[in-house]
């Protein structure tokens, strides 16, 4: 592709992510890239770095798109032109690029280039910019994050603002961790040992390896290390009984049957179907064979049969996935005040539900992959007054090699290097 060529299809899929404003950039990305087989891997690999490095900016983008009169429409075009702009580039450069060639953008208008013109010689920050645009975020959610992280705010949002690297989960019904980096390495993909997970390895920056053999072979499980440590933290080992209460499509439920050394007994439990069947294809590849699928229904009598007769029951909660954010940049501008509120309730709710399968001795992990207090110590405190019959395990009881992050698991991008995560650990003692 030409560079022009590649600046347009950056455009449409900037474009594709605002107009689909509740599906995640990532599932468009892929869909926008298997319509377009023509696009190399390469040239995918510079059309996503310019979208999402647009994606990453968009409220600064914004901002300085709608500085003075405000009149400056935000259009796809105009926000990877003020992109490049804001990058270094000269408005004649931009011009040139936007020449209405085959396959290139079409001309800037005389409006357009009016507007971009105040954009020229400046850099992205700028010191009149409200927090909330500086941190690229909602402007609800900044005293949330103000609680959670006090005078790191800054230095956490701008961990979070950089791109999130691949990490791949070795699965030891396979092989080992040196067997799995020597696959990789004879596929030309380069990767280092993650520094908490046993499990882990690191790729700097996104490479596609599903069509390798160390991916089809079940070797290797795309999964963050933070996701992985989430698994760990359940510490399920071989002839439990686990219950994975939001299963979705499978990858902690695949991290528990490896720690289990495929003994004993998983229910992947989920309200989806179509995630659940996603999940069939992983667990073979893997070689897993103690998972049984459950659709949970509405009536909760499957969950009122086998109460108390579980050891462990994760509970990885559905969450605003502010803990993702490096991944899903576009998520933050989704995010609306209800979806907390709603959240809220429902894990409550969840948690509830999944504390009656604990058996006495046994232990109910709580996770999400969200930053917010609200979703995570606050739950905690709400439920153990609630449920008297359990106590909070500390981090280093459950988990005594855990990082130092506390009585609870609380990860982020800036001291660990992961996805923002939280998990807490609670025994049935009545």
């Amino acid at each position: 592709m030409t560079p022009s060529a590649r600046l347009l299809a950056a455009i449409e899929l900037v474009g594709a992510v605002e107009a689909a404003s509740r599906k995640p950039a990532d599932a468009i990305a892929n869909a926008f890239f298997r319509e377009r087989r023509f696009i190399g891997s390469g040239d995918r690999r510079s059309v996503s770095d310019r979208a999402w490095s647009v994606l990453r900016t968009r409220r600064k983008l914004g901002w300085w798109l709608g500085r003075n009169d405000g009149s400056t429409k935000q259009s796809p075009r105009l926000l990877v032109a003020a992109s490049l702009l804001l990058e270094g580039w000269t408005l004649a450069g931009v011009d040139q690029s936007y020449s209405g060639g085959q396959y290139g953008p079409t001309p800037l208008s005389g409006a357009e280039k009016s507007g971009l013109a105040r954009l020229e010689s400046h850099s992205l920050e700028h010191p009149e910019m409200p927090d909330a645009v500086r941190l690229e975020v909602p402007d609800w959610i900044v005293p949330h994050l103000v609680a959670r992280f006090g005078d790191t705010l800054n230095a956490e949002m701008a961990a979070m603002a950089l791109p999130a690297p691949l990490d791949l989960r070795v699965n030891l019904l396979r092989g080992t961790r040196e067997q799995a980096m020597t696959a990789l390495a004879a596929e030309g993909v380069e990767t280092t040992p993650t520094e908490f997970s046993p499990w882990g390895l690191r790729i700097p920056t996104r490479r596609a390896i599903t069509t390798g053999k160390a991916f089809t072979s079940g070797l290797v499980e795309i999964q963050d290390e933070g996701s992985q440590l989430v698994a760990l933290l359940v510490g399920a080992g071989p002839g439990m009984r686990v219950a994975d209460w939001c299963a979705g499509a499978g990858g902690k439920t695949l991290a528990l049957a490896m720690t289990m050394q495929n003994q004993g007994h998983i229910v992947a439990c989920d309200v989806s179907a179509p995630r659940l069947e996603g999940a069939v294809k992983r667990l073979r590849r893997a070689g897993v064979h103690n998972v049984e699928q459950y659709l949970i229904e509405a009536t909760g009598k499957w969950a009122k049969r086998r109460a108390g007769s579980f050891d462990r029951v994760l509970v990885d909660a559905p969450c605003t996935g502010t803990g993702t954010w490096r991944r899903n940049p576009d998520a933050r501008l989704r995010l609306v005040p209800n979806d907390l509120v709603e959240l809220v309730v429902k894990q409550a709710g969840i948690l509830r539900r999944a504390a009656e399968l604990v058996k006495i001795g046994g232990r109910l992990i709580y996770a999400t992959c969200s930053l917010l207090l609200e979703e995570n110590d606050q739950q905690i405190v709400s439920f153990l007054a609630d449920n008297p019959n359990f106590r909070a395990v500390p981090l280093r009881e459950a988990w005594p090699d855990a990082p130092d992050t506390g009585d609870a698991l609380r990860l982020t991008p800036r001291l660990h290097g992961t996805d923002g995560f939280y998990g807490a650990v609670l025994e049935r003692i009545g």
